[in-house]
């Protein structure tokens, strides 16, 4: 069995997501305290989901496939040993990624389709890269960037591994990137802004993020990603569009930083309600002093007590002009 690290998590953290969660506090708190479930997305670039399931069956794995309408996605129900995951044959040659079922969920609201040209801002270590690839059947383009070059090699491993064929790997700065992009008019028919963040909805799998946790690095963080949020939306082509997703709580770098691109681009943008095949709650309109656009609902938080996945804050945004 696997044990867990004791963290405890501090004062103010708490006294947040009390009041994030209400009456739910309890449900969110026992469910931090246990493993999220092993899950793994097929890599439809190289096999299906049907053979896949049949050859993990034969280890014996037992497999359970949550959602009728993304057969990728696929839960392993056995109590496997640490990094049995990745030692696999199956995961070497590349017929699965190892990847939490929240973090599936945003290339899901994109809906890349083959022929298209995407960017994925800050792609490392290529989970949501290589899905798009794989959405896209290998056609078309994803330029993939990352501003970090430790963090870019496993992408670029990780693309080898899965047969991604049609990415192009840049390594600059997201925001320093849209502009080079804008200034030569090029312009994409859809982004994922999958940003950096605190990290407050990974607790489950990384509990050191209690630790971590600071405020004041909120705050920071909000900045940069209304910064990189922007600069995406120049280069989206009109009718394109625009996912942003964090793996936070935090409303000042999830509903705040979507409400500010509403300011911003006023009667240029929409946000666009999400479907999704897990529960979603509606994005607030409304933290502490501050008061949002009433648009943002249409973006989804996604709570670890409602789906035993991890925590994930996901808008889709259209440019309508």
């Amino acid at each position: 069995m696997r044990t867990r690290h004791n963290y405890e998590p501090k004062p103010l953290f708490l006294e947040r997501m009390q009041k994030l969660m209400g009456k739910e506090m309890n449900a969110y708190l026992e469910i931090l305290k246990k493993h999220p479930v092993n899950s793994i997305r097929c890599n439809t670039l190289k096999i299906s989901p049907e053979k896949l399931k049949k050859r993990l069956e034969e280890k014996p794995w037992s497999i359970e496939q949550p959602f009728k309408e993304a057969p990728e996605i696929m839960i392993i129900k056995n109590e496997l040993l640490p990094g049995e995951l990745g030692r696999s044959l199956e995961h070497l040659l590349g017929y699965y990624y190892v990847q939490e079922i929240a973090s599936m969920l945003p290339v899901l609201a994109l809906k890349p389709k083959p022929n298209e040209l995407i960017l994925d801002i800050a792609a490392a270590p290529g989970s949501k890269t290589t899905q798009i690839a794989a959405e896209m059947n290998n056609t078309g383009t994803i330029i993939a960037n990352d501003v970090n070059l430790k963090r870019l090699k496993i992408l670029a491993s990780n693309a080898e591994r899965c047969g991604v064929l049609n990415a192009i790997l840049t390594k600059r700065d997201g925001i320093v990137l849209c502009q080079r992009l804008k200034e030569n008019n090029f312009l994409f028919d859809k982004i994922l802004v999958d940003a950096p963040c605190s990290g407050e909805g990974t607790i489950r799998s990384s509990p050191a993020t209690y630790q971590m946790w600071n405020p004041n690095t909120i705050k920071v963080l909000s900045r940069l990603q209304k910064s990189l949020l922007a600069s995406a939306i120049e280069i989206l082509k009109p009718e394109g569009e625009l996912v942003y997703s964090t793996c936070t709580h935090a409303p000042e770098e999830n509903e705040e930083v979507v409400d500010f691109a509403l300011n911003k681009f006023k009667d240029k943008i929409k946000v666009e309600k999400i479907n999704l095949p897990v529960k979603c709650r509606s994005g607030i309109i409304s933290w502490e002093d501050k008061n949002y656009d009433k648009e943002v609902k249409l973006s989804c938080r996604i709570y670890p007590q409602d789906n035993n996945t991890e925590g994930f804050f996901i808008a889709k945004i259209k440019r309508i002009k």
